[in-house]
């Protein structure tokens, strides 16, 4: 990183917590070899006290009917970025009727994200625009609020175990699933020999196997969505639900390999995108 983005990183963590009401941290900034340095103890200690509010089974009456009796809406989010520019973002929320999967309510909103992006902290930059949107819709029509949402992002299958799913689904109070398009390389799981080999043992959409850590620990799991596709999707929970379930959930969700509710999402995000940028490559 060079000098002059290291000292942007600072600025922005900087502005970012002297204007944030939600999130009460502390940061040291100062020169470790040479380099500018943000200390994140802060937004460990938080991000760890926000981990103890997950649950990790279910607690809603429709996740225990086989096919989800009593399910009747099922939100999305996804945030889609101008190319190049990695602070103004469309955020997107979604609901879908289940088990059609048609589009209930959309809300299309730009955003700017003032936290700039460190891994690991993917969540603390994310998560508000996400949880403005489910308050806007709780506010103006409550009938549509979804049971549950469907993060594109990971939520247990994180560095800490905390990702975009979880944190969203704490906040909201909201059932919430993580569902990644790519493999976060993480706590012992690589995308070497073994992993393609059980990619390449799924034979039909539905068909899954565990996502291990080092620990011995499953965070999450492996989801061939749908007969057409042989790529998976990463399933991990995010708050208020069983692994098993959100597997399950995902794959009803889903009429190509993304499931419904994200796919949806991310149409009519870059769409927007595209209507009031029509200059900018999206």
């Amino acid at each position: 990183m060079s000098a002059f983005a290291e000292e942007d990183v600072v600025k922005r963590w900087e502005r970012f917590v002297s204007g944030s009401g939600a999130i009460k941290v502390q940061l040291e900034i100062g020169k470790r070899g040479g380099s500018a340095w943000v200390g994140m103890q802060s937004l460990d200690s938080e991000q760890a006290s926000l981990r103890q509010q997950v649950v990790e089974e279910d607690t809603e009456e429709w996740q225990r009917s086989l096919n989800f009796s009593g399910l009747e809406r099922v939100g999305g989010v996804d945030l889609s970025f101008i190319k190049g520019d990695d602070v103004n973002a469309c955020a997107q929320l979604v609901v879908l009727s289940y088990p059609d999967l048609e589009v209930l309510y959309e809300d299309s909103q730009m955003v700017t994200l003032t936290a700039p992006y460190i891994a690991g902290f993917l969540a603390f930059r994310e998560t508000p625009c996400l949880l403005d949107a489910l308050q806007r819709l709780e506010k103006s029509q409550p009938a549509l609020l979804p049971q549950v949402v469907l993060v594109d992002g990971n939520g247990l299958f994180h560095y800490r175990e905390f990702g975009l799913a979880c944190h969203l689904g704490v906040l909201s109070g909201l059932p919430c699933v993580g569902v990644a398009k790519n493999l976060l390389q993480v706590q012992g799981v690589a995308k070497d020999n073994e992993h393609q080999s059980q990619i390449a043992a799924l034979q039909k959409g539905g068909d899954s196997f565990p996502l291990t850590a080092a620990s011995g620990k499953v965070l999450g799991k492996a989801l061939r969505s749908s007969d057409s596709s042989s790529k998976p999707v990463y399933v991990s929970v995010g708050h208020k639900i069983s692994l098993d379930t959100a597997v399950r959930l995902t794959h009803s969700c889903c009429r190509y390999r993304v499931p419904e509710p994200i796919r949806q999402a991310d149409i009519r995000s870059r769409e927007y995108l595209r209507i009031h940028f029509p200059t900018a490559d999206t």
